[in-house]
């Protein structure tokens, strides 16, 4: 597998490079159900999670899995940050990176700060937890993971994405991955909030929610963006969005079945997915959660490393690094092949 520094997008990976964080990612799941959630893979490193947009998932799953890896973890928020008193975004990073961390998680409302700030910040390695409307890698990772422990295989799976899709970095990075890794999507809008370039990822576009159900393995909610929309992505009204494009219990049945239901959070219930199916059996919400901390432990682990020589020898229930990268690059069948 080809190596990496940084996590800026879905853009800058191999389709081998997804693959084997997802499958790290998932021998990390063990870790998190067990009743003691520590290894000492990343014992001496230290990561500082710099937000500047609010976050409960994505903040809380990275600070976890740090500390679940033994690593020293410092969170930074906006609003206790210098860049109140105004500093800027530059001298901030630089800053942090003078301290000699060995990762900086960053989320921030304009794309392409991370890519900004790696010229700067020499040795640092630089993860991007959601820019703009631009990329979320680490959440399409997540998605990944979670469709794993249900499809045996991606091929002629169909994920059936709908919502905000013009403000949506969560679909940006899907219909990335699709292109690398062969699964198809479809995309469910109204047409003041789809980009301008939809065709270029090769998806199929509907505007008709029910006629794109048919046929869709996975139903994908995103929740409207009102924090950067304009008057051109106005809707009619909240009643009239869920009555088009909400994930009510007669679609759901529509879909089928074994149809699985899936959001990046945070949901808004009675606007785009409804109480009784965001709480169902096909919903999947509380595994994307649940998998976020496996695959953010596994991003952390890929980028820093961890102190092979100093770790303890193994024990019962306790895998080194190494022994959970052998695992998760041992088997080509199956989800992966």
């Amino acid at each position: 597998m080809r190596p990496f520094k940084h996590l800026f997008g879905i853009t800058d990976l191999d389709s081998e490079q997804i693959k084997y964080l997802v499958n790290l990612g998932h021998s990390f799941i063990d870790i998190n159900r067990r009743s003691i959630k520590k290894a000492p893979t990343l014992r001496g490193k230290t990561i500082i999670n710099l937000f500047f947009e609010n976050s409960t998932r994505t903040r809380t799953s990275f600070e976890l899995a740090g500390k679940r890896l033994s690593a020293d973890v410092i969170n930074i928020s906006a609003s206790t940050s210098a860049t109140k008193k105004g500093e800027s975004l530059l001298d901030t990073g630089m800053t942090l990176a003078a301290m000699q961390p060995h990762v900086l998680v960053i989320r921030h409302s304009i794309a392409g700060t991370c890519e900004f700030l790696a010229d700067y910040l020499g040795d640092t390695s630089i993860v991007n937890a959601g820019d703009g409307a631009h990329e979320h890698p680490t959440q399409i990772l997540t998605d990944l993971l979670t469709l794993k422990q249900s499809w045996d295989s991606m091929e002629d799976k169909v994920i059936t994405i709908v919502g905000d899709i013009a403000h949506s970095r969560v679909a940006r990075s899907h219909l990335i991955a699709a292109q690398k890794l062969g699964y198809k999507m479809r995309v469910v809008a109204p047409k003041t909030l789809l980009p301008s370039d939809i065709e270029r990822y090769g998806c199929e576009v509907y505007h008709d929610f029910d006629a794109a159900l048919p046929g869709s393995d996975a139903v994908y909610m995103l929740r409207m963006q009102t924090e950067r929309m304009t008057d051109n992505c106005s809707i009619p009204s909240i009643r009239e969005y869920h009555e088009a494009y909400g994930l009510n219990r007669a679609r759901l049945n529509a879909a089928g079945s074994d149809t699985l239901v899936l959001h990046p959070g945070p949901m808004n219930r009675g606007v785009e997915i409804a109480t009784d199916v965001a709480d169902s059996v096909n919903s999947h919400v509380l595994s994307q959660v649940e998998h976020g901390v496996a695959i953010r432990m596994a991003v952390l682990a890929a980028l820093c490393g961890g102190n092979d020589a100093e770790e303890i020898p193994p024990k019962r229930n306790r895998r080194t690094k190494r022994e959970m990268e052998e695992d998760a690059m041992k088997s080509k069948e199956g989800f992966w092949s």
